[in-house]
Protein backbone atom coordinates (compact mmCIF):
# COMPACT_ATOMS: atom_id res chain seq x y z
CA UNK A 1 0.00 0.00 0.00
CA UNK A 2 1.00 3.43 -1.08
CA UNK A 3 2.18 5.75 1.49
CA UNK A 4 0.27 8.87 1.31
CA UNK A 5 2.75 12.08 0.70
CA UNK A 6 3.15 14.64 2.75
CA UNK A 7 2.63 18.57 1.72
CA UNK A 8 6.04 20.03 1.15
CA UNK A 9 7.88 16.94 -1.31
CA UNK A 10 7.01 15.02 1.74
CA UNK A 11 8.69 16.66 3.92
CA UNK A 12 7.33 16.85 7.98
CA UNK A 13 4.98 20.47 8.16
CA UNK A 14 6.43 21.12 11.08
CA UNK A 15 10.02 21.06 10.22
CA UNK A 16 10.50 23.54 7.47
CA UNK A 17 13.64 25.23 5.81
CA UNK A 18 13.97 28.71 7.06
CA UNK A 19 15.83 31.18 5.06
CA UNK A 20 19.11 32.53 6.69
CA UNK A 21 19.30 36.41 7.91
CA UNK A 22 22.14 38.01 5.66
CA UNK A 23 24.21 38.43 8.76
CA UNK A 24 24.12 35.56 10.15
CA UNK A 25 27.38 34.15 8.81
CA UNK A 26 29.14 37.73 9.70
CA UNK A 27 32.52 37.42 10.75
CA UNK A 28 33.80 38.04 14.81
CA UNK A 29 36.53 40.54 15.22
CA UNK A 30 38.39 38.44 18.22
CA UNK A 31 41.38 41.52 17.91
CA UNK A 32 39.31 43.73 19.59
CA UNK A 33 38.95 42.25 23.52
CA UNK A 34 41.84 39.65 23.77
CA UNK A 35 40.90 36.79 25.95
CA UNK A 36 42.28 36.66 29.42
CA UNK A 37 44.48 33.79 30.24
CA UNK A 38 44.13 32.10 33.64
CA UNK A 39 47.51 31.94 34.46
CA UNK A 40 48.44 35.60 33.96
CA UNK A 41 49.75 37.53 36.56
CA UNK A 42 47.49 39.31 38.67
CA UNK A 43 48.50 43.21 39.63
CA UNK A 44 49.59 43.71 43.20
CA UNK A 45 48.34 46.45 45.41
CA UNK A 46 51.70 49.64 45.56
CA UNK A 47 50.74 48.73 48.90
CA UNK A 48 51.51 45.34 49.24
CA UNK A 49 54.24 43.84 51.88
CA UNK A 50 54.71 41.55 49.43
CA UNK A 51 58.26 43.74 48.12
CA UNK A 52 59.78 40.71 45.77
CA UNK A 53 56.55 41.87 43.43
CA UNK A 54 56.26 44.60 41.07
CA UNK A 55 52.90 46.39 40.05
CA UNK A 56 52.07 43.51 37.71
CA UNK A 57 52.50 40.96 40.14
CA UNK A 58 56.16 39.82 38.50
CA UNK A 59 59.42 39.12 40.64
CA UNK A 60 61.82 40.98 40.78
CA UNK A 61 64.80 42.05 42.77
CA UNK A 62 63.95 45.19 45.14
CA UNK A 63 65.62 47.83 44.62
CA UNK A 64 68.18 49.06 47.29
CA UNK A 65 70.34 51.63 45.55
CA UNK A 66 68.58 55.18 47.37
CA UNK A 67 69.03 53.29 50.98
CA UNK A 68 71.29 54.55 53.00
CA UNK A 69 74.60 52.23 54.06
CA UNK A 70 73.96 51.54 57.79
CA UNK A 71 75.48 49.21 59.99
CA UNK A 72 73.22 46.09 59.72
CA UNK A 73 73.05 43.31 62.47
CA UNK A 74 71.18 40.08 62.75
CA UNK A 75 70.74 36.97 64.85
CA UNK A 76 68.92 33.82 63.89
CA UNK A 77 68.68 30.53 66.02
CA UNK A 78 67.31 27.21 65.96
CA UNK A 79 68.16 23.75 67.80
CA UNK A 80 67.76 19.59 66.49
CA UNK A 81 67.10 17.10 68.54
CA UNK A 82 68.17 14.25 69.02
CA UNK A 83 68.70 10.96 70.98
CA UNK A 84 71.09 11.21 74.55
CA UNK A 85 73.53 8.63 72.80
CA UNK A 86 73.75 10.91 70.09
CA UNK A 87 74.52 14.34 72.05
CA UNK A 88 76.56 12.23 74.25
CA UNK A 89 78.41 11.98 70.82
CA UNK A 90 78.99 15.02 69.64
CA UNK A 91 80.09 16.09 73.36
CA UNK A 92 82.65 13.89 73.69
CA UNK A 93 84.07 14.01 70.23
CA UNK A 94 84.04 10.79 69.06
CA UNK A 95 81.44 10.92 65.98
CA UNK A 96 82.61 8.56 63.43
CA UNK A 97 83.33 11.81 61.10
CA UNK A 98 85.26 13.84 63.48
CA UNK A 99 84.25 16.87 64.98
CA UNK A 100 80.54 17.76 64.77
CA UNK A 101 80.47 20.73 65.72
CA UNK A 102 83.92 22.54 63.98
CA UNK A 103 82.91 21.20 60.84
CA UNK A 104 79.26 22.57 61.42
CA UNK A 105 80.16 26.28 62.79
CA UNK A 106 82.37 26.12 59.07
CA UNK A 107 79.38 25.67 57.20
CA UNK A 108 77.51 27.90 58.73
CA UNK A 109 79.67 30.96 57.68
CA UNK A 110 80.05 29.41 53.92
CA UNK A 111 76.65 29.30 53.86
CA UNK A 112 75.66 33.14 55.14
CA UNK A 113 78.25 33.78 52.62
CA UNK A 114 76.57 32.09 49.87
CA UNK A 115 73.33 32.79 50.40
CA UNK A 116 72.63 35.14 47.45
CA UNK A 117 73.43 31.76 45.10
CA UNK A 118 70.82 30.21 47.36
CA UNK A 119 68.02 32.44 47.54
CA UNK A 120 67.39 33.87 43.82
CA UNK A 121 66.06 37.43 45.01
CA UNK A 122 68.66 38.32 48.08
CA UNK A 123 71.03 40.75 47.58
CA UNK A 124 74.71 39.41 47.33
CA UNK A 125 76.56 41.32 50.40
CA UNK A 126 79.64 42.46 51.75
CA UNK A 127 79.39 40.82 55.11
CA UNK A 128 81.60 42.08 57.64
CA UNK A 129 81.16 39.11 60.50
CA UNK A 130 79.71 35.99 60.50
CA UNK A 131 79.58 34.07 63.97
CA UNK A 132 78.42 30.71 64.81
CA UNK A 133 77.98 29.28 68.21
CA UNK A 134 76.67 26.12 69.83
CA UNK A 135 75.08 25.22 73.22
CA UNK A 136 74.78 21.60 74.46
CA UNK A 137 71.38 21.23 75.97
CA UNK A 138 70.91 17.86 77.81
CA UNK A 139 67.49 18.58 79.72
CA UNK A 140 65.88 19.15 75.71
CA UNK A 141 68.96 16.14 74.10
CA UNK A 142 69.36 19.42 71.53
CA UNK A 143 72.14 21.42 70.14
CA UNK A 144 70.79 25.17 69.80
CA UNK A 145 72.75 27.04 67.14
CA UNK A 146 72.97 30.77 67.39
CA UNK A 147 74.39 32.79 64.29
CA UNK A 148 74.89 36.55 63.92
CA UNK A 149 75.81 38.44 60.57
CA UNK A 150 76.93 42.00 60.27
CA UNK A 151 77.25 44.33 56.96
CA UNK A 152 77.34 47.64 56.46
CA UNK A 153 75.12 48.49 53.37
CA UNK A 154 71.25 49.32 52.55
CA UNK A 155 69.80 45.99 53.18
CA UNK A 156 69.46 43.63 56.21
CA UNK A 157 71.26 40.62 56.93
CA UNK A 158 68.44 38.21 57.94
CA UNK A 159 68.59 35.71 55.20
CA UNK A 160 72.25 35.39 55.86
CA UNK A 161 71.53 34.61 59.28
CA UNK A 162 68.51 31.64 58.66
CA UNK A 163 70.35 30.30 56.25
CA UNK A 164 74.14 30.13 58.26
CA UNK A 165 71.72 28.22 61.75
CA UNK A 166 69.91 25.89 59.03
CA UNK A 167 72.98 24.55 57.13
CA UNK A 168 74.75 24.17 60.28
CA UNK A 169 72.41 21.86 61.92
CA UNK A 170 71.90 19.78 58.72
CA UNK A 171 75.52 19.54 58.73
CA UNK A 172 75.13 18.19 62.37
CA UNK A 173 72.41 15.81 60.69
CA UNK A 174 75.05 14.95 58.18
CA UNK A 175 77.57 14.08 60.77
CA UNK A 176 75.86 12.00 63.17
CA UNK A 177 73.06 10.23 60.73
CA UNK A 178 74.63 7.30 60.88
CA UNK A 179 74.46 7.32 64.33
CA UNK A 180 70.62 8.65 64.61
CA UNK A 181 68.10 8.87 61.56
CA UNK A 182 65.82 10.48 63.48
CA UNK A 183 67.02 13.98 64.52
CA UNK A 184 64.78 16.50 64.08
CA UNK A 185 65.68 20.84 63.20
CA UNK A 186 63.20 22.87 65.01
CA UNK A 187 62.64 26.68 66.16
CA UNK A 188 64.50 27.78 63.67
CA UNK A 189 63.49 31.48 64.10
CA UNK A 190 65.33 35.41 63.61
CA UNK A 191 66.05 36.86 66.96
CA UNK A 192 67.06 40.09 66.34
CA UNK A 193 67.88 42.95 63.64
CA UNK A 194 69.24 46.15 63.69
CA UNK A 195 69.94 48.64 61.74
CA UNK A 196 67.40 49.29 59.22
CA UNK A 197 64.23 50.67 58.97
CA UNK A 198 62.07 48.58 61.45
CA UNK A 199 64.27 46.88 63.95
CA UNK A 200 63.38 43.53 65.78
CA UNK A 201 63.88 41.71 68.87
CA UNK A 202 61.99 38.54 68.75
CA UNK A 203 61.44 35.77 71.97
CA UNK A 204 64.70 33.86 73.53
CA UNK A 205 64.72 30.86 71.67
Amino acid sequence: MAAALRPNGGRHPRFRMMPCPSDCFAQVDLSAAPIPMSDSPKPTSASSPLTHFDAQGQAHMVDVGGKPATRRVAVASGRIEMKPETLALIASGTAKKGDVLGIARIAGIMAAKKTSDLIPLCHPLALTRVAVEFDLESVTSSVRCVATVETVGPTGVEMEALAAVQVALLTIYDMCKAADRQMSMTDIRVQEKQGGKHDFRGLPA
